[in-house]
Parts: structure tokens; C-alpha cells; sequence
């Protein structure tokens, strides 16, 4: 039998997690959430379960949609172009993994998310060292 309170005490520490990151780590989480969501759809893909399927990269595409969104072009410069670029890639992939399911695939689109997830990773980490 399941803990309906470990459940609501996770989902509070998530909560007060994300209230109280910084931006670099709320990037982070974000991409944790877009890496959570490709295993979904994997899951969804290995199952031959249309909704798992469709529901992961549903999820994927919003949250590429809000990082493509939240770019600000105009501090960001050509880092901003560039993964503007990579984003809309990123969303056309997965659109057609939608149509045509192909696990390869999705691992080569999750590795290209795992990358810049570990970039951002490393410059906040560095950012909070040069700030100690």
C-alpha cells in the first residue's frame, strides 16, 4: 500500500525547490522536467502505449515552447539565436517521433537535451563558485 503523505511531502519539497531557485537552477529543473518527459515517451514508445507515448512528448514540446519563449534575444545575443535554433530543432524532431516512433532517435534527441541540460548544470555551478 502506497503513503499518501510521501507523496504530498515530495510534491511540497519540489514546490519550495522551485520557489526558492535561482534562475541558472531553474533551468536546470526544467530541462530535468524535458529529460523526465523523453522517458516517458520512451516508456510509451518500448510499451506500444499510444497515450504514454503521446503524453510525454506532448509534455516535451511545452516545455521546449516556454524555453524558446523565455529567451531573451536582446541580453542573450547570438547564444539566445543559437538556442533558439536548437529548440525549434529539438520541437520538429519530436513532432515527427510523434508520427513515426522511433527509439534511436529519441535517445540521439534525449542525449542533444542530456548536453545542453549539463551545460547549464556546469555554469550555474560555476556561477555559485564565483559568487562564494
Amino acid at each position: 500500500m502506497r503513503n499518501p503523505y510521501a507523496s504530498t511531502a515530495s510534491t511540497a519539497y519540489q514546490e519550495a525547490e522551485i520557489l526558492s531557485a535561482n534562475p541558472g537552477r531553474l533551468l536546470v529543473l526544467t530541462f530535468d522536467g524535458l529529460l523526465a518527459a523523453l522517458a516517458r515517451a520512451r516508456v510509451g514508445i518500448t510499451m506500444q502505449n499510444h497515450e504514454v507515448r503521446l503524453a510525454g512528448f506532448s509534455m516535451a514540446r511545452s516545455i521546449l515552447g516556454e524555453l524558446l519563449a523565455s529567451l531573451d534575444y536582446h541580453q542573450g545575443g547570438d547564444i539566445a539565436k543559437q538556442l533558439s535554433g536548437q529548440y525549434v530543432f529539438l520541437i520538429g524532431e519530436l513532432i515527427t517521433l510523434g508520427v513515426h516512433p522511433n527509439v534511436k532517435k529519441l535517445d540521439q534527441i534525449t542525449g542533444i537535451v542530456r548536453e545542453l541540460r549539463d551545460a547549464f548544470h556546469q555554469i550555474t555551478a560555476t556561477q555559485r563558485r564565483e559568487v562564494a
